[in-house]
């Protein structure tokens, strides 16, 4: 059995209008429960909730201090490649898109690393196009072995690989892997993704199921928020943690909250389903109260303001001065980005405004505490 199995049990439209008929009276029970449910989970991001927020916010707020005290981990991305064979209607690598393709040699990998550590990042996250002849898994093995005489925690964003093949990168310094579904939604998701190995949903799917079969520390999963309805795949990202965290309970999981977000190419991408900042804020608390030791992260995706806000009510992760193309670190350029960044400040400004926020932030893993007063706090209007 894999969470296939147990996504086909579930019809996406029965469960949209489920979501939608939640009622007040729901989301005050779901706030009742120290362990939300399922359907409670789908009455605290309906549209009812929103009258909620600030309860909502309180709760994922004490929640988050009490399991990860006040500190806040920061991590960069490491693009090594550009490179897919995919071609994913909404992203600037998709193999239609006419620009330049690259990918890192040895000497590029050690440049990049050397002008991250120019600040004292422990957490890199490698990130390359699926492209398996080119990013191969020996190509990220040995880029592997440059980067951890730099970095003390890897992680992984690349495409789907056999559990096998994980447990192989593990002898090289492989802590987490990140693979998001972009969409739950089984009979849209060919819309989406036309052609490419990205195209066949069930094998991504149970990318998870396979990362936890080889044992790796810490899995990521997600959905790309804005290409389908948002409430609806929250609750199938919730439903995909949730079995996660009872089949394979020795394992520890992450949620991120990509949105969709401008890419430079011929065609532009407009989401049809977006959402607004207290939108993701409600979302952000409703998977802190489902879960207290999932693992919440914040791109440079979002803005700088946005990121302050939300920061204190479940966020546990941010990344921080970010590039998005391959060598952007030692010789930026905007001409290979795959999504345009939103939050510039460097990482000593994110650094402080961090420590502004009362937080204590950290270059790798969880450490110390530091006090900080609920009632300070600043959530969205919109």
């Amino acid at each position: 059995m894999s969470y296939y199995d147990i996504i086909l049990q579930y019809d996406w439209e029965t469960t949209r209008r489920k979501i939608y008929a939640s009622t007040e009276a729901d989301v005050e029970r779901a706030l009742s429960h120290d362990r939300p449910s399922m359907d409670d989970f789908a009455a605290l991001v309906s549209p009812a909730a929103d009258k909620y927020l600030n309860e909502m916010a309180a709760k994922s707020y004490r929640i988050t201090r009490r399991r990860f005290g006040n500190t806040m981990q920061l991590y960069i991305p490491l693009y090594l490649a550009n490179i897919c064979q995919n071609h994913c209607v909404y992203c600037g690598f998709n193999c239609t898109n006419k620009i330049h393709r690259a990918i890192l040699t040895p000497d590029e990998i050690h440049a990049e690393c050397q002008a991250i550590k120019k600040d004292p990042f422990e957490h890199i996250l490698l990130v390359t196009g699926e492209a398996p002849r080119s990013s191969s898994v020996q190509y990220m093995a040995d880029s592997m072995e440059i980067v951890k005489q730099y970095f003390q925690q890897i992680s992984l964003e690349v495409q789907p690989l056999e559990t096998d093949e994980y447990r192989m990168l593990m002898d090289h310094g492989l802590h987490s892997v990140y693979v998001y579904q972009e969409t739950y939604n089984r009979e849209r998701y060919p819309v989406y993704h036309l052609r490419g190995r990205k195209a066949d949903y069930r094998y991504r799917l149970e990318t998870p199921d396979r990362l936890c079969e080889a044992g790796v520390y810490k899995i990521g999963v997600g959905n790309l928020i804005g290409l389908e309805d948002w409430r609806t795949e929250a609750f199938f990202t919730a439903l995909h943690v949730r079995y996660l965290e009872n089949r394979y309970w020795r394992q520890k999981y992450s949620i991120a909250f990509p949105r969709l977000r401008p890419y430079f190419g011929e065609d532009g991408f407009n989401p049809e389903h977006p959402t607004t900042e207290r939108n993701l804020l409600q979302l952000i608390c409703a998977y802190r109260l489902l879960s207290e030791d999932v693992e919440l992260s914040i791109s440079t995706r979002e803005s700088a303001a946005c990121r302050d806000t939300v920061l204190p009510f479940g966020v546990t992760v941010i990344s921080a001065g970010s590039k998005t193309t391959p060598g952007g670190y030692a010789h930026p350029t905007q001409e290979l980005e795959q999504w345009a960044i939103n939050d510039d400040r460097t990482p000593t400004e994110v650094f402080d405004a961090v420590r502004a926020k009362g937080f204590e932030p950290v270059w790798k893993d969880w450490s110390g505490f530091m006090p900080v007063s609920y009632t300070h706090l600043t959530l969205p209007t919109t």
